[in-house]
Formats: structure tokens, C-alpha cells, sequence
């Protein structure tokens, strides 16, 4: 027994050497980092252009269903209501998930600027300006002049991101250097603040439509499509199972050493399945098929959220030790909401070698199946972004509005609870012997 311990001490520290600096790496890289902070301003904005695309098109067949009883009627009733104001209703879809990347453009540059102590408002206007001449420059046609908006919305997402990292950086070189417009220290900072960032505006301006004007003269195409052209084969091998695994089963251990691991790797996926679900939900509007896994709450809905609540009634059950069934009368509410802390700090499940075991074949099998089934049509995929506090079982079915991804989620938490009854016994077993030990 010993030696099975000092083995397990031995494994931990190498983990702890190896993963600790990548981590340590990851949360202080300023881009990664402003890149996912800039996601969590875009929830809310979200949240409302899905539900107005939920009121304008709700999920009815008008061709197949029938007013057979008062709740079929109320679909039908829905769906003609919606088709008569479709154009109000579709406003803020429109205005927020229609043109997601401007505000990526300017939330990214917005957080990064703040990393560089940079003017943040003058320096995301400078990024939103960058972009639109890029990505929405208005063409004068014989009855007028329009603004293309094709480049704006979730298919713009990552060259926003990139043209916003760009900018900061050229902003930021401008500044350091103290290439800038000085004005008198009489003059007052919200007045001086704007003249700092005038150099590097025009020349972020200026470059970025001299290269784009280059890219559509020689290679016959605009920058955004030449950028998407690089870009689209990484998010392509993103939304596949091995790499969703992966960067699962990454941030468990991270979580394992006692890291944040969804802080960890949110960085990475946070934009991913941001701008997944988003092209999902256009897809939806436009009638057409959804081509998108990884999207939205994916990973959390069957893996993460699922895997707590399966160890939260394994304890509720079959806990003996005065730890775990304090801790199981306190975290039911909290992982209701999907706030898992208590359970993962108060377990712990940190350096928790029994716990991480069923925690890691939970990640394996759920996301494999969830994947499969979602590939195949078994059940639909996730168009719906909803607030993360959502109980789980209902954000299964509302994401997809698919009530078979409610009963297939309902059937993996009871193969989940199956799983870690082995362990979570154990592991109680343990402390029970801890506590009577102690009380000797």
C-alpha cells in the first residue's frame, strides 16, 4: 500500500512539473487571455439573438402537425403569430448575432488594450474602424451605396479577431515608441487621450486597405476570404472528436492539479464554440443544415455538468463519512445551476487520484456518444444559446430543441452514476476510516 502511494505521489509531482508551467504560461499570455474575456462580454448579446430567432421561427411544422389538442394548437398559433411580425421579431437577431464580429472586434481589442494600458476606447474604435474597412467597406452601386455584411456576422468572427489583435499590436508599437501626437499638459486627459491613438489609426487604416486592395488585384480575392482560407481547416479539425477529447480531458487534469482548467483551455475553445453555435443559428434561420458539433455548451452539457451531478447522488445515496454526506446536503443547489466549485474544492477532487479515474471515463464515453449520436441525427445539434446557469437537463433539450437529447442525457447520468459508485465508495471508505481514526 505504501508503495502504491509513493508511486502515486511520484506520478502527481511529475504532472505537477510539467503541466504547472504550461499553465502558469497560458493565463498570462495576454492574447489568449483577452481573447477569452472578450467572449464572456458577448453572452448576453447572444443570448438575445437567439431567443429572437426562437419567438420569429419556432421548431413547427405547420405542413405536418395538426391542431390535435390544445398544445399543438398553441405551437400553431405561435408559428402564424411569428410569421406575421417575422420582421420585428427578427430585429435583434439581426443586430446582434447578424453582426456578431463587429462586437468581437471591439471586445477584443477592448480587453487587450486593457493588458497594455492602452486607451481602450480609442483603441477599439481604431480595431472596429480596421475591420469594417476590411470586412464591411461600403460599394457604390448604380441605385445607391450598401454595406456588405456577409463578413460581419459569425463567418467574420476569427478575422476579427485577428485584425483586432493586429491593430492593438501596431497601436501598441506606436505608443511604446511615443509615436504619437503630444499635446500641452494644460489640456485635459479625455481630450489628449484620442490624439495618442490618431497615428497609429490612420496607419492601421491605411495598411490594412492598401493589403487588401493588393490581395483582390493579385490573387482575385479580398483579405477576409484569403484569411479564412488558412483559418477554416484549423476550426474544421477543432470540431472533431479527438480534439474535443483532448482538450477535455486537458483541462481535467488541470482541474486534477488543482488549475482552473476551464479557464485553461477557454481561451482556445471559448471562440470555437462561440462562433460555432453562432453558425449554426444562422444556418437555422436561413432553412438550412446545421454543420456544427462542437457548439455552444457542448462539452459542459455531457461532460462537465453531467459528470457532478452523476457523483453529487452517488453521495447522496451511498455516503457514510460524515465529509461527504455534509457536503452532499450543501451542493445540490449549487450544481443545480450548474455551479460546480463546492463539489470540486469540497469533494476534493484535486490531487484526488480514486475521483479523477471515473471522472476521465465519464469525459471518454459521454462525449463519444453525445458526439455519434449528434453526427448521426439521433439528436439534434445545439442553435440555441441560453444563460450557463440553466439546469442542465433543460439546456440539453432547449440548446438543441431536440426532447430526445433530454432522454439521451437522462440515460448517460444513470450509466454516470453506474461508473462512479465503485470509486465514490472508496473514496468514502477512506474518509470513514480517516474520521474514526481520528475520533480513536
Amino acid at each position: 500500500m505504501e508503495k502504491t502511494k509513493n508511486i502515486l505521489e511520484k506520478f502527481q509531482n511529475k504532472l505537477n512539473e510539467v503541466l504547472l508551467p504550461i499553465a502558469e504560461k497560458i493565463g498570462q499570455q495576454r492574447h489568449l487571455s483577452a481573447i477569452k474575456d472578450s467572449m464572456a462580454i458577448l453572452i448576453p448579446l447572444t443570448i438575445i439573438g437567439g431567443l429572437s430567432i426562437l419567438l420569429a421561427q419556432p421548431p413547427v411544422n405547420p405542413e405536418t402537425m395538426k391542431g390535435s389538442n390544445f398544445f399543438f394548437q398553441f405551437l400553431l398559433s405561435w408559428y402564424n403569430w411569428a410569421q406575421q411580425n417575422i420582421n420585428i421579431l427578427m430585429i435583434p437577431y439581426r443586430l446582434t448575432i447578424g453582426i456578431i464580429s463587429i462586437y468581437v472586434s471591439v471586445s477584443v481589442a477592448y480587453r487587450l488594450a486593457e493588458k497594455y494600458n492602452l486607451p481602450k476606447l480609442e483603441t477599439s474604435f481604431t480595431a472596429l474602424l480596421t475591420f469594417l474597412c476590411v470586412a464591411g467597406a461600403p460599394q457604390v452601386l448604380e441605385n445607391g451605396t450598401f454595406m456588405p455584411i456577409a463578413n460581419l456576422g459569425a463567418t467574420g468572427m476569427f478575422i476579427a479577431i485577428i485584425i483586432s489583435l493586429l491593430t492593438v499590436e501596431i497601436t501598441y508599437f506606436f505608443i511604446k515608441h511615443d509615436i504619437t501626437i503630444k499635446m500641452p499638459d494644460s489640456v485635459p486627459p479625455n481630450i489628449a487621450s484620442p490624439f495618442r491613438v490618431l497615428f497609429p489609426l490612420i496607419f492601421n487604416v491605411v495598411f490594412f486597405i492598401l493589403l487588401n486592395t493588393i490581395c483582390e488585384n493579385l490573387l482575385n480575392n479580398n483579405l477576409c476570404n484569403i484569411l479564412l482560407v488558412f483559418i477554416q481547416p484549423l476550426l474544421n479539425a477543432a470540431d472533431s472528436l479527438p480534439s474535443i477529447l483532448f482538450l477535455l480531458l486537458l483541462a481535467q487534469t488541470f482541474w486534477f492539479l488543482g488549475i482552473h482548467g476551464d479557464n485553461m483551455i477557454g481561451a482556445i475553445i471559448t471562440p470555437i464554440t462561440t462562433a460555432n453555435i453562432a453558425l449554426n443559428l444562422e444556418a437555422y434561420n436561413a432553412g438550412q443544415e446545421m454543420t456544427h458539433i462542437f457548439a455552444g455548451s457542448f462539452q459542459s452539457i455531457w461532460a462537465g455538468w453531467i459528470m457532478q451531478w452523476a457523483m453529487l447522488i452517488v453521495m447522496i445515496i451511498f455516503a457514510k463519512s460524515q465529509h461527504l454526506k455534509k457536503l452532499s446536503r450543501l451542493a445540490p443547489v449549487s450544481t443545480l445551476f450548474n455551479v460546480n466549485e463546492p463539489l470540486v474544492f469540497g469533494v476534493p477532487t484535486v490531487l484526488n487520484t480514486i475521483i479523477i479515474i471515473p471522472q476521465l471515463i465519464i469525459i471518454v464515453f459521454n462525449i463519444s456518444v453525445a458526439y455519434f449520436c449528434t453526427a448521426f441525427g439521433i439528436i439534434g445539434k445545439s442553435y440555441m444559446i441560453l444563460p450557463w446557469t440553466t439546469p442542465v437537463p433543460l439546456f440539453a433539450f432547449l440548446t438543441t430543441m431536440d426532447i430526445k437529447a433530454l432522454f439521451l442525457w437522462l440515460i448517460l447520468l444513470v450509466i454516470d452514476i453506474f461508473i462512479m459508485i465503485p470509486f465514490v465508495k472508496t473514496y468514502d471508505n477512506n474518509l470513514l476510516n480517516q474520521e474514526k481514526e481520528t475520533i480513536e
